[in-house]
């Protein structure tokens, strides 16, 4: 890794690419066998785009650290495993382990926005210039993109993840603890077959 510059971290949260883990509610369609096509080659796009953006970066596996030929560049990326019971644990570790090392901006993505790219992130770390948080919301009514600018643990806790339920608690959070929020572009996430964009699509 490169030296530190201790402002600006981008947490990605990418699930170990295992057959029959990987996008579970796409394969319930498509098969097993489909959906790791579909969920490898939505990692190789979030790899593309993440390292074109000029922050320090880390790539959190939900299970065990990948090899080191998996795509995220050792030299790009620092590499950890997450951590804890339910996915608000895991994100609410991941950024204070961020912020316990001084970084002052974080931005934390997933793998499943086809739809994300370098501006989108760079826009993100922009916005935190003058705003405590930055959301990226998603179409299904989570979100896709969450970024701080300090931390915020009623953001991580008594959520129904994976539901429609996430996005509006989330922002109903900020309001009370008076953040000042900036709302990003809507994108979809890809978790079903309908929501695959054709060049995911002939991977069927």
């Amino acid at each position: 890794m490169s030296t530190p510059t201790l402002t600006n971290l981008l947490l990605i949260f990418a699930k170990n690419p295992d057959l029959g883990k990987a996008k579970t509610r796409l394969a319930k369609t498509v098969g097993d066998e489909a959906a790791l096509r579909v969920y490898k080659a939505l990692l190789a796009h979030t790899q593309g785009i993440t390292q074109e953006v000029k922050v320090d970066k880390a790539v959190f596996y939900a299970d065990r650290l990948g090899p080191e030929n998996d795509g995220w560049r050792t030299d790009a990326f620092m590499r950890e495993v997450q951590s804890g019971a339910d996915l608000g644990v895991r994100m609410s570790t991941a950024f204070s382990w961020g912020f316990v090392q001084g970084y002052k901006r974080i931005v934390i993505i997933g793998t499943d926005c086809y739809e994300l790219d370098a501006q989108g992130l760079e826009n993100a770390f922009e916005a935190l210039m003058d705003h405590d948080a930055v959301i990226g919301p998603a179409k299904d009514g989570g979100y896709y993109l969450l970024g701080l600018s300090a931390m915020q643990p009623s953001l991580f806790q008594d959520k129904n993840w994976s539901t429609d339920e996430v996005l509006p608690a989330t922002l109903s959070d900020l309001e009370k603890a008076n953040a000042k929020v900036k709302l990003l572009t809507t994108l979809s996430d890809v978790d079903t077959e309908a929501d695959l964009p054709e060049p995911l699509r002939q991977l069927l």
